[in-house]
């Protein structure tokens, strides 16, 4: 057993020193875990910000002029009111991303409790801004509601008190910061990886192993603990740094916990990397492969959209990859500080499916080193 634990120490330093002297791929992972990570969760916001809304009021009473003049930056920017008229024209050129019809009479309906009724046109074709604006519209206009008809010693029958949990302020970038350190995990350990069997043998450095007393084990192990460890470092630096302080995303969880997590997920990546490699004989072949494979994981793993509005039988499907199972335990552990009581399943989960990996990755890694 010692013996079989130094040649995968000796193969894993072996690795470590080829990767740190190929200055292209430690670029791509410097800039990966800083840069790239800032830009992913900073470029791509899903705030409502200077969203322009008009108003259409055919009241003209007190109520209808508190309501547009409730709107203001920066969440939204009031382009004014406009006649009935205008409103088409105005949201097929885009001026205009939302326009509220207030109807006549709806402030008689209001104070003499019956249903009042207001026109919501909305520019869904600006998909992120058409959903939670349309929310934030709703609690605006309710509100000033409530407002008016306690001043009117009228009251509402109900009062609701909205809490936002693990997020308060709705800022995106918290999300997207650890959505981004997810993904790159993914991409990167597959990379290295995959890429440390193709360069082995395109350099022919890969039959020169067959005549050294060690076997296809070890030398896999050797390649995961390595590129593993160098992947491991980047997510440290990067939640310390990027996300915890350039960004100020607090990390509501156990850090110890997520790095467990990692590692878990770290094996099975890297053993889905050495299969790509074994089953692509050139670096281009390999890439070809990776881009095949890892937008669908990364998009379909619940890190870009919610994974309950994919369709049912891809959710199935997507259950039997570990990525899947590490962003719930990511979200949890980092969003809900939850413990290894809430967690152990999806942990679990990675490294069974990881461990099938590993061994139909051995499996095929052996029989092309017996092939030669």
């Amino acid at each position: 057993m010692r013996k079989h634990l130094l040649n995968i120490f000796r193969f894993g330093i072996k690795e470590l020193r080829i990767l740190l002297g190929d200055k292209v791929m430690m670029i791509l992972i410097a800039w990966v875990f800083s840069f790239g990570i800032y830009i992913d969760a900073t470029s791509a916001s899903v705030e409502v910000h200077n969203a322009p809304i008009a108003f259409v009021d055919q009241d003209r009473t007190t109520i209808s002029r508190q309501l547009s003049s409730s709107f203001y930056p920066p969440r939204f920017k009031m382009s004014g009111l406009i006649s009935s008229d205008e409103m088409d024209a105005g949201m097929d050129a885009g001026r205009y991303t939302f326009v509220v019809v207030i109807p006549s009479g709806f402030e008689k309906d209001i104070v003499s409790s019956k249903v009042a009724d207001l026109q919501l046109n909305i520019d869904a074709t600006r998909l992120t801004q058409a959903g939670i604006g349309a929310g934030y519209i709703q609690q605006i206009i309710t509100k000033e509601l409530a407002d008016f008809l306690q001043t009117t010693e009228m009251k509402l029958p109900i009062n609701i008190v909205t809490r936002m949990k693990y997020n308060p302020t709705l800022d995106s970038t918290w999300f997207g910061g650890i959505m981004a350190i997810i993904n790159y995990i993914t991409m990167i350990s597959i990379m290295l990886s995959g890429a440390a069997l193709i360069r082995e043998r395109e350099h022919g450095t890969l039959e020169h192993l067959l005549v050294l007393p060690v076997n296809a084990t070890e030398i896999m192990l050797g390649k995961i603990w390595s590129m593993s460890f160098i992947v491991l470092v980047a997510v440290i630096f990067a939640l310390l740094f990027v996300v915890k302080g350039i960004l100020s995303v607090p990390l509501a969880g156990s850090l110890f916990l997520f790095l467990a997590g990692t590692s878990l997920i770290l094996f099975a990546t890297a053993s889905m990397g050495i299969f790509m490699g074994t089953i692509a004989r050139t670096m281009p072949q390999f890439g070809l492969i990776l881009i095949l494979t890892i937008l669908p994981i990364m998009i379909l793993s619940g890190a870009f959209t919610p994974f309950e509005s994919m369709p049912q039988a891809l959710q199935y499907l997507m259950y039997l990859l570990p990525n899947t199972h590490f962003v719930s335990f990511a979200q949890a552990v980092l969003y809900r500080d939850a413990g290894f009581a809430v967690v152990w399943i999806d942990m679990l989960w990675i490294f069974v499916i990881g461990m099938i990996f590993f061994l139909v990755t051995l499996a095929i890694f052996r029989r092309s080193l017996e092939k030669g």
